[in-house]
């Protein structure tokens, strides 16, 4: 059962529309409750969509992710983004990468796996593209249809052909139905192209404030209006046929353009680079076991929420809890290596193991 229909969240309504009668002297106080309450929400998705631990089980049955990004700048943004996919639950966590980026990515951990496929125009001639581009997919498309999530962009860069065959992967991904976490310069290419996951339900973008600005842009023709913040972010996840965004800030905020939920409780001050990355991580995970709650459950008065929203619900509240743990423990000096120590524990904390 979600949260809906807990106590805690009943207490809660009630306290919100007492306050709602009290005047302006309660609009801080309202504001806080609601916070709570979306977070107290966003706390019981996660419980409700997590696997049991069961002796019966397989490998692979939690979850296998496979994140599409790093190159020869960056490599530890794909290694982020896999190794917080493992630390959660995700039985298999794959990394598709250049050439150049695969011997360092190994190096930072044994647990991944890492496939060297992908290429940068500096390493090839204008006449060898094509080839590549079709021995590139062809590599892939032995894998994809085992994958129960894609993480697109973290640490992929910018250069042009290996673009081009990042958006051939993607559409791949899409005639197979495997949901899609864009991030990082993965959004970067969705800007300058949405028709990649325009229409497809199963995709997931995770801006951060310029990169929402930048999108924002190129969909609605205008600057961002914090003022009317949810119902911008709900238009523009409109406008680009019902995919899910999650706007990264102080608050975030998360519509497929049906509705639209906010997290903002906790977190932290310290915004070392990489927490993205955790998060694109992270929501594979949970839109991935989501999906396996709904199916499994049905559709009751419950779980009629879209899977990928509750996928983004788990994975930023479980970031948050384990960002403000960290900070508590290492404040200035906190580094994105410390938080992703501290997944395991957070997610304890919020649904205890059986």
């Amino acid at each position: 059962m979600l949260a809906s229909s807990s106590s805690v969240l009943r207490r809660q309504h009630f306290l919100v529309r007492s306050l709602c009668v009290g005047g302006c002297g309660n609009r801080k106080r309202l504001h806080d409750i609601r916070s709570m309450a979306c977070y107290a929400e966003a706390e019981n998705i996660l419980r409700a969509i997590i696997p049991p631990l069961d002796r019966s089980k397989y490998k692979g049955q939690a979850g296998k992710v496979a994140v599409v990004g790093g190159c020869r700048e960056y490599t530890g943004a794909p290694y982020f983004a896999a190794i917080s996919a493992l630390k959660i639950g995700a039985d298999l966590s794959h990394v598709f990468c250049t050439k150049d980026a695969a011997p360092v990515i190994k190096t930072y951990s044994p647990e991944l796996i890492v496939h060297p496929i992908l290429e940068e125009s500096y390493n090839i001639r204008d006449e060898e593209k094509e080839q590549i581009s079709v021995k590139v997919l062809a590599e892939i498309d032995k894998w994809l249809e085992r994958f129960d999530c894609l993480v697109v962009g973290p640490g992929l860069g910018r250069d042009p052909f290996l673009l081009e065959c990042v958006g051939q992967i993607m559409s791949h991904a899409r005639q197979r139905n495997v949901p899609i976490v864009v991030d990082g310069d993965g959004l970067f290419l969705i800007t300058e192209n949405p028709g990649l996951v325009n229409g497809y339900h199963l995709a997931v973008l995770t801006p951060n404030i310029n990169e929402y600005k930048r999108l924002v842009k190129k969909v609605l023709n205008c600057e961002v209006k914090d003022q009317d913040a949810h119902q911008e972010l709900q238009l523009l996840a409109k406008q680009i046929g019902g995919v899910t965004i999650m706007r990264k800030g102080k608050s975030d905020l998360i519509s497929d353009g049906d509705i639209v939920k906010s997290v903002s409780q906790y977190g932290s001050p310290r915004r070392c680079g990489g927490q993205g990355d955790i998060l694109s991580g992270s929501v594979a995970v949970f839109v991935s076991w989501a999906r396996q709650h709904s199916s499994a459950t049905g559709v009751d008065s419950t779980s009629q929420m879209n899977p990928t929203v509750m996928g983004c619900m788990a994975g930023s509240v479980l970031l948050r809890k384990a960002a403000l743990l960290a900070f508590v423990s290492k404040r200035r000096s906190t580094l994105t290596s410390d938080i992703i120590e501290l997944l395991g524990r957070s997610l304890e904390e919020i649904s205890p193991a059986c």
